[in-house]
C-alpha cells in the first residue's frame, strides 16, 4: 500500500474516533476494510484516490465473492467503503464520491439462536450452584451471568462496568453503549442477590491495581470479554440439549423472552440501546417463529 494512502488511513481513523465516537473494535474492522480497498486500488495501479471508479469498487467486491467471502462480508465492506470514500469526499480529499452507486448484496436475514425460558433457568441454576463452593470466580461468573440474563447488555458493555454503575437499591445499571451513548438498564431480584454475593468476595481477588472494575479475574484485572465469553460456554457445556451460545446468545434469549412475555418492542429496543428499532423487530421473528412451532404442535387444523 502507497504511503500516501497510509497516511489517508490515520486521518480517517482520527475522524471515526474523535468525530464519530466509535469504539476501537469499529475502528478496526473499518479500517481494516478500507485498508483492504486502497492494497486492492494499488494492485490496478491507482495510485491516487482521486482515480478510484465504481468499476474499480465493483471488481473489488467482485473479487471477494468470486474468493468465496460470505454475503455478509461483502455487505459489510461496501458500507466501509462507502462511508470512507463519503467522508474523503466531504474533506475535499476527493472532488466526488465514486461510490455513489454502489450495491452490495443483501445480508442473509438469520435468526439467532436463542434458549427456551427453561433452558436460561436451568443455565443459571447451575452457575448458582457451582457458586456454593465459595471460590470467588465462581461466585463472580453467577453474578456475570445473572446480569447478562437479566439486562440483555452486551459483552463489551459487561466488562466495562465499575461498581458505582451499580445501583442495588433501585435495581439499575448505568451502561456506555456503542457510540459513547449511556443507558440505564433494570434488573431483577435475582440478579441483585448474585452481585451482592460477588460485592461480598470482591474483595478476595482485588489488589492495589484494580481500580474501579466490577468484575475482576483471578489476578485482579478487569475480565475481558474473552473471559466472559468463555465462562459462558463453559457453564452451558452443562446443558447437553441446549444450544452452544455465547454472552450475545443471552442478550438475544433475554430479548425473545422479554417479548414473549409481552414487552413493548420500543422499551425492548431501550433496554438493548438499539439505535434503529428495526433491530430490535428481529427478535419479533424468534418469537413468531416459537409461536408458529408451537400452534403446528397444538392445534388440530395446523
Amino acid at each position: 500500500m502507497l504511503e500516501r494512502h497510509a497516511e489517508l488511513l490515520h486521518a480517517y481513523g482520527r475522524h471515526l474516533g474523535a468525530e464519530r465516537g466509535r469504539s476501537p473494535h469499529t475502528r478496526r474492522a473499518y479500517l481494516g476494510d478500507v485498508r483492504n480497498l486502497l492494497t486492492f486500488a494499488s494492485g490496478r495501479g491507482i495510485r491516487d484516490l482521486d482515480e478510484m471508479r465504481i468499476a474499480d469498487l465493483r471488481a473489488w467486491l467482485g473479487e471477494q465473492a468470486d474468493a468465496g467471502a460470505a454475503r455478509s462480508t461483502i455487505a459489510r465492506r461496501a458500507a466501509s467503503a462507502r462511508t470512507f470514500l463519503g467522508w474523503a469526499a466531504h474533506t475535499g480529499r476527493i472532488p466526488t464520491d465514486p461510490s455513489l452507486r454502489l450495491v452490495a448484496p443483501k445480508r442473509h436475514s438469520t435468526l439467532p439462536d436463542v434458549l427456551k425460558q427453561a433452558e436460561a433457568g436451568e443455565l443459571l441454576d447451575v452457575a448458582a450452584v457451582r457458586s456454593d463452593d465459595a471460590d470467588p470466580v465462581h461466585v463472580r461468573d453467577r453474578a456475570m451471568l445473572e446480569l447478562l440474563y437479566a439486562s440483555g447488555i452486551r459483552v463489551g458493555e459487561l466488562a466495562a462496568l465499575d461498581v458505582d454503575d451499580l445501583d442495588l437499591d433501585q435495581r439499575v445499571v448505568r451502561v456506555m453503549g456503542k457510540g459513547s451513548k449511556e443507558r440505564v438498564v433494570p434488573f431483577g431480584e435475582p440478579a441483585r442477590r448474585s452481585l451482592l454475593g460477588w460485592l461480598s468476595a470482591r474483595g478476595t481477588l482485588a489488589t492495589a491495581t484494580s481500580g474501579p472494575a466490577l468484575f475482576l479475574g483471578r489476578r485482579g484485572r478487569r475480565v475481558d470479554a474473552r473471559q466472559v465469553r468463555s465462562t459462558v460456554h463453559e457453564l452451558l457445556s452443562h446443558l447437553p440439549d441446549a444450544p452452544d451460545l455465547g454472552p450475545h446468545g443471552l442478550r438475544h434469549s433475554a430479548a425473545t423472552h422479554l417479548l414473549e412475555g409481552g414487552a413493548d418492542l420500543r422499551i425492548v429496543q431501550e433496554l438493548l440501546g438499539h439505535a434503529s428499532l428495526a433491530t430490535t423487530q428481529l427478535y419479533t421473528h424468534v418469537s413468531v417463529d416459537r409461536l408458529r412451532t408451537s400452534y403446528e404442535q397444538a392445534h388440530p387444523r395446523a
